[in-house]
């Protein structure tokens, strides 16, 4: 078992300047992530963050880990939520339909500056799901190997072999 580190301890304990800090460090990829993941129909991205937020408020005496890691798992509660919306919408058409009607924006990233919000949904929609969520982690959201595999539930090696044949789509794509 992995040693808490000092703001998931605190975390723990109730302490609210450390879940606003673990809120700050992870809410803004999450919901980029959630987006990207285009998991609509019944519930907006906006609501399966939250969701995912009360469920890690409940089970925070569960987890071991340091801050990192805890990315890792509200992703993982994420995708959770994600695929139980994707399956009560009934229709995974209708949630294809619902991604294509969105508005093209921009979305700051992690690295700071504006992402063409469209452009990542027309690259990403080009990938197999497992792929597409592997670089939607990666290189979208800026996760790493290991809190990528515990979000998404995969092998460290299985993510990395994701992310090299996703980038070589992607490569063949633009050429």
């Amino acid at each position: 078992m992995r040693a808490d580190d000092d703001r998931v301890a605190a975390a723990k304990r109730g302490d609210a300047a450390a879940w606003r800090e673990l809120y700050q460090a992870h809410a803004g990829r999450l919901q980029l992530w959630l987006e990207a993941r285009a998991v609509a129909g019944a519930e907006s991205a906006e609501d399966l963050a939250a969701a995912s937020w009360l469920v890690a408020a409940e089970r925070i005496a569960d987890f071991h880990g340091g801050t990192d890691d805890f990315g890792g798992w509200i992703f993982g509660i994420a995708r959770n939520h994600g695929s139980n919306a994707w399956r009560r919408s009934g229709s995974r058409a209708r949630g294809q339909e619902l991604l294509e009607a969105d508005p093209p924006r921009a979305v700051i990233g992690p690295e700071g500056g504006l992402i063409a919000d469209e452009w990542v949904r027309e690259a990403l929609a080009q990938l197999p799901p497992r792929e597409r969520d592997v670089i939607a982690c990666m290189e979208v959201l800026d996760l790493d190997v290991a809190a990528t595999a515990a979000a998404l539930e995969m092998s460290a090696v299985a993510v990395r072999v994701a992310r090299h044949r996703a980038l070589r789509r992607l490569r063949s794509h633009l050429d």
